[in-house]
């Protein structure tokens, strides 16, 4: 059971104003095999997937200025990134919350704190090519 690097070479933008989640996420993605990007709002985030073009993005749904809905939604209107699966992440649960992401384009809702098991459960699912262990 140790396929060492299940996810190598998976870029995953994660996008939080919290230093905390973005460092535990990106140390369970790096373990996993991951390239890791990370932006801490959402105009930093705009720059950085167009730069690095990454294969899953996880955004935080509270964050000052541009908000996780509103980068979703900017994620999602430019045809270059609309396939590009985005997971929001957010304290809060409630039916509203999910509703709020599916409306602007999420593919999924991960409630936080997470756990390294939820997480990279969570992207081997949107990245149907991983999980059958071929390379892309």
């Amino acid at each position: 059971m140790s396929e060492a690097k299940p996810l190598s070479g998976v870029r995953v933008m994660v996008i939080d104003d919290s230093n905390t989640i973005r460092r535990s996420a990106e140390i369970f993605l790096m373990q996993a095999g991951c390239q890791v990007i990370l932006a801490e709002n959402g105009f930093d985030s705009l720059v950085k997937i167009a730069d690095h073009h990454p294969d899953l993005i996880f955004v935080d749904v509270m964050m000052p200025r541009l908000d996780g809905y509103q980068t979703c939604a900017l994620i999602k209107k430019n045809a270059k990134f609309k396939v590009t699966p985005v997971i929001m992440l957010s304290s809060k649960d409630s039916l509203f919350d999910r509703a709020g992401g599916r409306m602007v384009g999420s593919d999924e809702y991960l409630t936080k704190p997470f756990s390294k098991d939820s997480l990279l459960r969570t992207v081997e699912a949107h990245l149907p090519d991983r999980r059958a262990g071929k390379a892309v």
